[in-house]
C-alpha cells in the first residue's frame, strides 16, 4: 500500500496516499477512520488508476484544527486538494461520512465528479447507529477522553481477549467501531471527532440528508453499495436511495457489515471496478447543473 505523503494547505497539514496513473478514483473514508481504510483496495486500483485517499481533517495523519468539520468544508478541502495535486475529474467514493462528503462534493463542484459510489453511506436516512447518537449527547466531550484513557482501554481490551477464550465473539461492526475510538488518543483528535459527529447527528439520529438532491445524481453513474447485516447505517437506505436515483446501480452483500471496504476488499473492488469498466464519466457543467435545478423548480 502506498505510504502517506503530506502538503500544506491554507496553513494546515493534510495527509494523503497516492498511487497508480489513469483515470482518477478520489477515495474518502469515514468518521475516526483514515485512509487506511482503503489498504487492501488501492493496490488494485492503481494498476488502472490514479487513487488518491485523503486523511480528512481531524483525521489520521492530517492536521486537527479547532474549526470547521461540516461536510460542506470537508467537500471544499478535498476540491482543494484535488486542485494542487492537478486532479481535474475524478470517480468520488464515499464509505459511511465519507459517502456524505462525497455527496457533497458532488453538489457543490459538479463538474469534478465523474461517478458517484456510495457505500454504507451516511446521509440517506435518520436512522443511525446509537454508539453515535450518544457521542451527540451534551458532556460527550468530557466523557470520551476517560473512556478512551489508556488504563481503561486495556482492561477493557483485556476483558474482550477473556471473554473470547470463554467463547464469545464479538460482532466486527463492534470491533472496528471500538478500534476507530481508540485512535483518538489527543485531545484535538477527540474535539474534530466529537465536533464531526455533531455536524451531521443529533441524539434523534442522522440530521442531514440528501434525499431531497438525489434528483440531481440521475445525470451521474452511481452506484450504492452495502452489507445485508450493517449494524451502523441500515441497509435499508440503500434500497431507498436505489428507488430515488433512477439508473443507479444497487450492490448489497449478504453477511457484511458496515466495513466493507476492509471487510470484504476483493469483493468491493470487483464491484468497483466493474462498475467503472461499464459506465461512461459524466460531464457535468455549470449551465446543466443550472438547468436541471430549474427544471425541478418549475414543477
Amino acid at each position: 500500500m502506498s505510504t502517506v505523503q503530506h502538503m500544506e494547505l491554507h496553513g494546515h497539514r493534510v495527509g494523503y496516499r497516492l498511487a497508480g496513473e489513469g483515470p482518477a478514483i478520489v477515495l474518502i473514508h469515514g468518521l475516526a477512520m483514515s485512509s487506511a481504510t482503503w489498504k487492501y483496495v488501492i493496490p488494485a486500483l492503481a494498476e488502472r488508476y490514479t487513487v488518491l485517499a485523503p486523511d480528512l481533517f481531524g483525521h489520521g495523519q492530517s492536521d486537527k484544527p479547532r474549526g470547521d468539520y461540516s461536510l460542506g468544508a470537508h467537500a471544499s478541502g478535498l476540491r482543494d486538494l484535488m486542485v494542487a495535486l492537478d486532479i481535474e475529474r475524478a470517480t468520488i467514493v464515499g464509505h459511511s461520512l465519507g459517502g456524505g462528503i462525497a455527496m457533497q462534493l458532488g453538489y457543490q463542484f459538479p463538474e469534478r465528479c465523474e461517478r458517484l459510489v456510495l457505500v454504507a453511506s451516511g446521509g440517506l436516512g435518520k436512522e443511525v447507529n446509537l454508539l453515535l447518537r450518544a457521542v451527540a449527547l451534551p458532556g460527550a466531550e468530557y466523557v470520551l477522553p476517560v473512556l478512551l484513557t489508556p488504563w481503561l482501554r486495556l482492561r477493557a481490551e483485556a476483558a474482550g481477549g477473556y471473554l473470547q477464550r470463554l467463547g464469545w465473539r464479538p460482532g466486527s461492526t463492534l470491533d472496528q467501531v471500538w478500534r476507530s475510538y481508540t485512535t483518538l488518543t489527543s485531545p484535538d483528535g477527540q474535539r474534530a471527532f466529537i465536533h464531526t459527529v455533531r455536524s451531521v447527528i443529533d441524539v434523534a439520529g442522522q440530521r442531514v440528508s440528501a434525499r431531497d438532491r438525489l434528483y440531481l445524481a440521475a445525470h451521474v453513474p452511481t452506484m450504492i453499495v452495502w452489507g445485508e447485516e450493517d449494524r451502523i447505517i441500515p441497509v435499508a437506505h440503500a434500497y431507498e436511495t436505489h428507488e430515488a436515483v433512477p439508473g443507479s446501480r444497487l450492490e448489497v452483500l449478504p453477511g457484511a457489515g458496515h466495513f466493507l471496504p476492509f471487510e470484504e476488499p476483493a469483493w468491493f473492488t470487483e464491484v468497483l471496478v466493474d462498475f467503472l469498466r461499464t459506465t461512461e464519466p459524466a460531464h457535468v457543467d455549470a449551465d446543466f447543473f443550472r438547468q436541471t435545478l430549474l427544471e425541478r423548480s418549475s414543477r
